[in-house]
């Protein structure tokens, strides 16, 4: 019974020798015949790896959120309206907001699309807050918004 197990043994142990030398030869012959193809795939891996690595250093420096209370040390405070001259002037929200992206210097169309009005509408409030500001063109009424602190 023992000669048994040492023969299975024995046999196995030559195969899997056998198995394993076939495989390094193969493997030799696809290395010289694909070695070009081998070379780009590694670069590939390597430059892949790379980019990800700058990814995460860039996105590192950035963070999603900040902890409740706290303020970035690099920014400047949270601007504030001057919600007692907004009283005072009798601006509503809408003509207010309208204030803004006036002054981020979008067109009526544009103003329009973000706020999901009509031309006539934004022109409508444009006017108001023209009237209300005393301005007579889009650039006076920025002006005077951001001297009355009304925006940033």
């Amino acid at each position: 019974m023992m000669s048994l197990r040492k023969e299975i043994l024995t046999y196995g142990l030559c195969a899997g020798a056998l198995v394993t030398i076939l495989d390094l030869t193969e493997y030799r012959f696809l290395v010289v015949d694909r070695s070009v193809e081998i070379y780009g795939a590694l670069i590939a891996v390597l430059f892949a790896g790379i980019g990800v690595w700058i990814g995460l250093e860039l996105k590192r420096g950035h963070p999603r959120s900040l902890a409740a209370g706290s303020a970035p040390a690099n920014r400047a405070p949270a601007f504030l309206c001057d919600q007692d001259r907004l009283a005072t002037l009798g601006i509503t929200p809408r003509e207010l907001e309208t204030l803004s992206l006036i002054a981020t210097g979008l067109s009526n169309r544009e103003i329009a699309a973000r706020l999901f009005i009509s031309e006539n509408t934004v022109k409508t409030h444009s006017k108001r807050l023209f009237d209300k500001l005393g301005a007579r063109r889009r650039t006076d009424a920025v002006r005077i918004g951001k001297e009355s602190r009304l925006i940033p």
